[in-house]
């Protein structure tokens, strides 16, 4: 009777236009991507640049402090290994107590040398964003250390294969993926503008956001609302959407950063790592996800983790001055994005209707806690 369920389920999906799209079309775009890489080796072509990683800022009395979201497996566990080992002080950002502490004692394990806070958050959620805030800033004064950040690597992602709204009403896909980084990156600027040193924001995002050739923005598409409706869950899409926003962001915030003379040394840099044996199809039936990654090994597309994160790594240590740009395909090599996610018109309009959303979950979470503290009293 199980099996006969898990039939249904796998051939419901298989024969549904989501599938089509991410076993075609993503597939195609990964082959894009690398065609890129390849055309720029010849003469003809514009050359691509390639930046070679730079040790960060490192003192007998300043250890820097990075930021990871979705550290407790996958690229997220790969490159807060890596930046450990590179003498950052890794903040480790996970959904789960367990996988935190789980990671941290892995990675300790590998490097006894290591620096490592962990923080449960769930980045779908606005009030527990809000609240990691406050716990970082105390953690950060009880400690002694500089109330800065080096380094914020939004990462976080995930892949859902059906309908959830969070509890402030947002598709929870859309909110992980993209606003929950936007958030995050809005609240903890402060810290990155403090720092003695320059400092950067990286956005991993993802080859996938090719495959978007328009976007209406507004509030609907921001929160996943609109998305809601269809009778089947349009996953594929909604990914896409998201990856593509993640580089929007990111384009703009470097423009604007670069017009605020106290902001220069704030840099902003998007990464697409290809594709990853990581547990991010885990709600795709497990049959499917496996045939996936064995089509794309016989391809010699899949990495490991610990081979993937190299352009995260890439994009983290490249030179301080680097900002506004791609990194794709490991070597520090750098590529262009869709057109799409350069229209600054586009991206203008994204920032401003993200900054809205983001000012009215602020307001409802401060009516909240007033709420609650009136209750309380």
């Amino acid at each position: 009777m199980i099996q006969a369920k898990e039939l249904r389920e796998v051939l419901h999906f298989v024969f549904s236009l989501q599938f089509l799209r991410m076993a075609l079309f993503w597939t195609l775009s990964l082959i894009i991507s690398y065609l890129h890489l390849f055309i720029q080796r010849f003469p003809f072509s514009r050359k691509s640049n390639s930046y070679p990683r730079c040790p960060p800022a490192n003192t007998a009395t300043f250890r820097p402090l990075c930021i990871i979201t979705g550290a407790t497996s996958g690229l997220g566990k790969a490159a807060a290994y890596a930046l450990s080992k590179e003498g950052f002080y890794v903040v480790l950002v996970g959904r789960s107590s367990h996988l935190l502490s789980k990671t941290m004692v892995e990675i300790k394990e590998k490097n006894k040398n290591a620096h490592l806070k962990g923080f449960q958050v769930d980045l779908s959620s606005f009030h527990s964003i809000l609240k990691f805030k406050g716990s970082l800033e105390q953690w950060l004064a009880d400690s002694n250390m500089h109330s800065s950040i080096q380094l914020l690597i939004n990462n976080a992602g995930i892949l859902a294969t059906s309908c959830r709204l969070t509890t402030e009403g947002c598709d929870q896909m859309m909110a992980t993926n993209y606003m929950g980084a936007f958030s995050l990156t809005k609240l903890l600027l402060p810290l990155l503008r403090s720092s003695p040193v320059p400092s950067r924001i990286v956005n991993v995002s993802s080859f996938t956001h090719l495959n978007v050739f328009d976007m209406q923005v507004d509030e609907g598409t921001i929160t996943g609302k609109c998305f809601s409706r269809p009778k089947q869950y349009p996953c594929a899409h909604i990914y896409e959407y998201s990856k593509l926003c993640l580089l929007l962001f990111a384009y703009e915030l470097h423009r604007q950063l670069g017009c605020m003379h106290n902001s220069r040394h704030v840099s902003v840099i998007a990464v697409d790592p290809g594709a990853v044996e990581t547990n991010i199809m885990r709600e795709v039936p497990s049959c499917i996800s496996h045939m996936a990654f064995m089509v794309l090994k016989l391809l010699f597309l899949l990495q490991s983790p610990e081979n993937g994160v190299s352009s995260i790594l890439d994009a983290a240590l490249a030179p301080p001055e680097i900002s506004g740009l791609y990194f794709f395909g490991g070597k520090g090599r750098t590529v262009k994005s869709s057109a799409l996610s350069y229209n600054t018109k586009l991206a203008e309009k994204l920032w401003t209707t993200s900054c809205d959303l983001f000012l009215k979950l602020c307001l409802a979470s401060e009516q909240a806690t007033s709420l609650l503290s009136n209750c309380v009293s």
